[in-house]
């Protein structure tokens, strides 16, 4: 949680894991990620699409266009260094320009050097502007990979100085994962995007799994507090792959490449416009002119028309990867687009792989669990919920399963009274994620779950058994019996064992829904210290705070606020990232946290936003949400609330 000095105006505001949603500023205005950049020709006269109609007709605020073929053309060069670029191009919103690379690639060399184009870029008033990095193809040798990381790194480091406004500085590699952790590491240092370069050719070639382990070699090296930029995701169907590992900010020009070349950009894969003979698209400009009949026109209007088409359908899926990280189901949404191309299958096949990756930023929780594909039970979340689980089972006595629901009064009807020599019986649930303990299947990825064994038709496992009759009385003494270690279990979860058990210990006293059986708080002395949210865990009030601060031993638990700080997070401000001064490493997005100052007193409770290495790096933006303070100290009733949502029913 240590600061550090950088220039970048990148702003977090939500988040799914890596991908998130953020803000970055820019000297045009805010540019609102993930966002596409379409990549348009300094030339006007060669541009299919102005620029400000892709922000008016489309929502695209923000565009990139080469810096190196204005360079090298006269008369656009020269109005260019007299109108600046955004007078070329007639668009006053943020400009990110290139500088050659993707000519290098293409031609083998360009004729301008870095001190050159660097320069132009300053008089032209790039938003963004490029380093011009030494391309290195994905086959290169790695003596090729070498060169390429180190002159890239010199390049910028040398552009630095030279630069006061945002900087893109290239990540290069090829496929050696130790150089593009390197090379990450290294542009992290000097620039304010991070430009995950010399992947274009995988991109053509639908090489998503070697796409994914690259990715995951550079991600841990990704300055956090920068924004991500992918060059090259121009295809629909990658957007949601790429947000995965956290890419802010993709260019293409594949809405104008395909579109020449009579190709229809869909989420779900591509189609010739020749063979299109039914109402396929259901959008704004299929509902002026049908793909049919734009199928048609002559060759420039339908050029025109369809790179339009492209260009809607790519604006629209951001707009759909922006809604999933918001509601937290990117990974469901990343499944089904998967099915579009068995190369992006097997891109997320890789993705899986490297769960590793994905933990430090993994939220505690998400809504619900949403069987989508094949990869499903191999997300992060999953991953660590089951090697919690194993840790949770240690030294507990051997269990016996049983059905699921465990909160269904059928169930507690089944639960053995006696007690076996040595402590207590355990009882696993039947799940589709194994046999999990029966205190923690209200918990994400059990909780909320929905997949194709609700839809079978079978009976589960346990209800086969026949049910044991017992009166009232003796059904409310064993769901006492149960709720008191439910909670214990509970606090285990959170705090482990000895730290649990000596919060469950305190004077709790539990409280079920009346309609759904499930535990809905948990009150000292007729107030409410923990409410039980829809992810079933507990999340405390201001009165629960001070119960854990008394029991938990410093820091877990905490996050520790800066001394300027802690008097507006007393009276219900968010902890901004700059004013964290420690706390608990071992805490995720999403968690509660208790939010003291250097003596330990405490402020406020919250839940996170940035995950502790983050805190203190992100120099803009919230790193905890309060949700309860000295003033108000019950959280708001959306944290308690016990409806159901889309993943739990299913969406129907």
């Amino acid at each position: 949680m240590t600061g550090a000095s950088g220039r970048t105006g990148f702003e977090l505001l939500e988040r799914d894991g890596l991908a998130r949603i953020g803000r970055l500023a820019t000297p045009h205005g805010p540019i609102e990620t993930p966002a596409l950049l379409p990549v348009v020709h300094p030339d006007p006269a060669r541009q299919t699409i102005p620029p400000e109609a892709m922000r008016r007709r489309f929502g695209l605020g923000a565009v990139i266009t080469s810096a190196y073929i204005a360079w090298r053309t006269p008369e656009l060069k020269s109005r260019a260094e007299a109108e600046g670029i955004h007078g070329l191009l007639a668009f006053d919103g943020p400009v990110m320009t290139d500088s050659g690379a993707f000519q290098q690639h293409a031609y083998g060399s360009v004729e301008v050097t870095p001190e050159e184009i660097g320069g132009f870029q300053r008089r032209i008033g790039s938003d963004i502007a490029t380093v011009l990095d030494r391309f290195v193809e994905p086959d290169a040798p790695r003596a090729v990979a070498e060169e390429g990381v180190r002159e890239t790194l010199a390049r910028a480091r040398a552009a630095r100085p030279l630069r006061a406004g945002l900087l893109a500085v290239p990540v290069q590699g090829g496929l050696f994962p130790d150089l593009r952790a390197e090379s990450a590491a290294g542009a992290s240092e000097v620039g304010d995007v991070l430009a995950v370069g010399g992947v274009v050719p995988l991109l053509e070639q639908y090489r998503f799994a070697d796409l994914a382990r690259l990715l995951a070699a550079c991600r841990p090296s990704l300055a956090p507090e920068r924004a991500v930029h992918l060059f090259g995701t121009g295809h629909p169907i990658s957007f949601a792959f790429a947000a995965l590992f956290g890419v802010d900010l993709f260019d293409s020009s594949a809405y104008h490449k395909f579109a020449r070349r009579g190709r229809v950009l869909l989420p779900t894969g591509t189609i010739a416009i020749d063979r299109v003979r039914e109402p396929i698209c259901r959008c704004a400009l299929c509902a002026e002119l049908p793909l049919r009949d734009v199928a048609r026109l002559p060759a420039p209007e339908r050029e025109r028309r369809l790179a339009e088409h492209n260009l809607l359908a790519c604006a629209a899926e951001v707009a759909e990867v922006r809604q999933a990280i918001r509601d937290g189901t990117l990974w469901e949404l990343a499944e089904r687009r998967a099915s579009g191309h068995p190369g992006l299958l097997a891109g997320l096949r890789a993705v899986v792989r490297s769960a590793r990756v994905f933990l430090p930023t993994e939220p505690e929780s998400r809504p619900g669990f949403r069987v989508a594909g094949a990869t499903s039970g191999l997300r992060p979340g999953v991953i660590r919920f089951l090697a919690r689980v194993a840790r949770w089972k240690e030294g507990r006595p051997d269990a016996e399963a049983i059905a699921p629901c465990p909160m269904v009064p059928s169930v507690l009807r089944r639960l053995p009274t006696d007690t076996p020599a040595g402590g207590e019986r355990a009882f696993d649930a039947v799940t589709p994620f194994g046999a999990i303990p029966l205190e923690l299947t209200e918990l994400y990825p059990i909780g909320g779950y929905v997949g194709p064994e609700e839809f079978s038709g079978d009976p589960a496992p346990g209800d086969r058994a026949p049910l044991e009759s017992v009166d009232d009385a003796e059904a409310a003494r064993r769901l006492d019996v149960w709720t008191h270690r439910h909670v214990r279990g509970l606090f285990a979860w959170l705090y482990g064992r000895a730290d649990g058990e000596a919060v469950a210990r305190l004077p709790w006293n539990p409280e079920r829904s009346r309609r759904t059986g499930r535990l809905r708080a948990l009150r000292d002395d007729g107030r409410p210290a923990f409410l039980i949210s829809p992810d079933g865990l507990p999340r405390p009030t201001f009165l629960g705070a001070r119960r854990l601060r008394e029991t938990l031993p410093f820091p877990r638990a905490r996050i520790v606020v800066d001394a300027d700080a802690a008097p507006f997070v007393a009276e219900g401000r968010s902890l901004f990232s700059r004013f964290v001064a420690g706390g608990d490493s071992g805490l995720l997005p999403g968690s509660s946290a208790l939010l003291v100052d250097a003596d330990d007193t405490l402020l406020a409770v919250g839940r996170l936003l940035l995950a502790p290495p983050e805190m203190g790096r992100m120099e803009r933006g919230i790193a905890v949400h309060v949700s309860a303070h000295a003033r108000r100290p019950v959280p708001p009733v959306e944290e308690a609330d016990e409806g159901t949502t889309d993943a739990s029913d299913g969406g129907l």
